[in-house]
């Protein structure tokens, strides 16, 4: 039984404060006044016993409780958001077939899980998940190969295809652990090794050289890796650095501790992943799996991401549909 006073509602405004800082922006974020949100946190704070944020800042700053206090409240929500998600595709019964693709940075944790909402509702369907690179799953849906897919998207316009936009997921700098030592001048201290690329036919590196171009950056083309996990154990192993994602680091969690995050130095960007499906197809099915993507996205790689790199907070995050 939860201590009386400690609210869902209260969790879920002292998360949105300590995320924006702002009573304003909480109230926005969870759909409450701003006198409403005040109470929240005050009935929570009271229902603890400590003060979570120190209220007299601006931005409002979380006190070291209030961090301790954080980290368990995003793992209660997150386990509260996955069973949402559970239940989000509620009947999809009626569908004799689908055929589903998706981008394989999602291989470690959220691909199973959405196999098994799925199975657990289409009883009487021929069900296909296959898992790709972003370029593989993007020509097989133009081409009509697949029902839905998620995927990067490139912005082009499809025809016949309909987009729902799903997660923000910003391009960061990833480094052997401890090579840089002034995060104002990462560049500099990474200037004696190597830039590790993706290949070439891969749609996320088309995305970052265009970026490099802009930004009139030329690194030496000496390296280009097919598999992401490669790239990451190649930075991990101290052959070079390499420019990823937000997603692409969560991914790579078995290499965590021996690679350090950067954001990205001069202008920030980001790619927008997506699940696509056919124009021809009734909009609820891909609107309810979009929601169940969301709902996995934010518990599963968001929040844990969010936990380890707090400057992703706010750049890394859902695209409401």
């Amino acid at each position: 039984m939860l201590m009386k006073g400690v609210t869902l509602r209260g969790l879920e405004v002292f998360e949105a404060l300590a995320r924006t800082g702002s009573v304003a922006q909480a109230a926005e974020i969870t759909g409450l006044s701003q006198p409403a949100v005040s109470q929240q946190m005050r009935n929570l704070e009271a229902a603890l016993g400590v003060e979570l944020v120190d209220h007299g800042r601006r931005p409002m700053r979380l006190t070291p409780a209030g961090r301790s206090f954080l980290a368990r409240t995003r793992k209660v929500l997150s386990e509260l958001r996955l069973a949402q998600s559970e239940l989000t595709v509620m009947d999809l019964s009626n569908l004799s077939t689908l055929s589903i693709g998706l981008i394989d940075d999602f291989d470690n944790d959220l691909t199973p899980r959405l196999a098994t909402i799925l199975a657990d509702s289409l009883t009487r369907c021929r069900f296909t998940l296959t898992t790709a690179p972003s370029h593989e799953i993007s020509k097989a849906i133009k081409e009509g190969n697949l029902h839905v897919a998620v995927a990067a998207s490139t912005g082009e316009v499809l025809e016949g295809v309909v987009e729902y936009p799903l997660v923000r997921d910003p391009f960061i700098l990833v480094a052997p652990k401890g090579e840089v030592s002034d995060r104002q001048h990462v560049l500099r201290d990474l200037a004696a090794l190597p830039f590790l690329r993706y290949s070439a036919e891969q749609l996320i590196s088309r995305q970052i050289e265009t970026h490099l171009s802009r930004q009139k950056l030329d690194f030496e083309d000496r390296f280009q890796i097919g598999s992401h996990l490669a790239l990451m154990a190649m930075v991990a192993r101290r052959l070079g650095w390499a420019i990823t994602t937000g997603l692409g680091y969560m991914r790579a969690e078995r290499f965590h501790d021996q690679i350090d995050a950067f954001a990205l130095p001069g202008a920030a960007f980001s790619r927008t992943i997506s699940l696509f499906a056919g124009a021809d197809w009734s909009d609820r099915v891909p609107r309810e799996i979009a929601n169940a993507m969301r709902q996995l996205l934010r518990s599963q790689m968001l929040d844990p991401a969010v936990s380890r790199l707090p400057w992703l907070e706010g750049h890394l995050r859902l695209v409401d549909g």
